[in-house]
């Protein structure tokens, strides 16, 4: 199975970089995994909603470029639906079993996701009403995808 997870602006902080490498390589041995980050477009401190739908608008484009017509996307939205550790580890494994071999997660970036982004999901999901920097999100998806694959492979893992 090949795991893309496609953001929206750099990890400027070195900690966030070793939690993602570390995870990454975690995960090298359940799947193939690929991070794609596309530039966030400059914002200005409290645009206006027009402005706000604008920038959005700009990165949803370069986020769609990335992703294949078959590929399965999910993307992270606060009105998402909730999922506990072992309902997405369900969730991915019914995917792989329905032959979907390519899972798209998308991370929007500061200002959220483009409607054109968010009507592209096949499934949208939400870890929390709060809302989390798009730089920790990456750490905590990747970390969610790494503990679904070992309770797919009945593996331990702290809970």
């Amino acid at each position: 199975m090949k795991i893309s997870v496609l953001t929206v602006g750099k990890i400027k902080e070195k900690f966030y970089t070793e939690a993602i490498n570390e995870y990454s390589k975690r995960l090298s041995r359940y799947c193939k995994l690929e991070i794609v980050q596309v530039p966030d477009e400059k914002t200005v401190e409290n645009c206006s909603e027009i402005e706000a739908d604008i920038v959005k608008q700009k990165e949803g484009e370069r986020l769609l470029k990335h992703i294949p017509e078959n590929a399965y996307v999910i993307t992270l939205e606060i009105q998402g639906k909730q999922l506990d550790s072992v309902e997405m580890a369900k969730k991915i494994n019914q995917l792989g079993i329905q032959g979907n071999s390519h899972i798209v997660f998308v991370i929007g970036g500061s200002l959220g996701l483009h409607k054109s982004v968010s009507n592209r999901a096949d499934y949208k999901l939400s870890f929390s009403k709060m809302t989390f920097p798009h730089q920790l999100m990456r750490v905590i998806l990747l970390e969610q995808i790494y503990r679904s694959f070992r309770i797919i492979n009945n593996q331990p893992y702290h809970k």
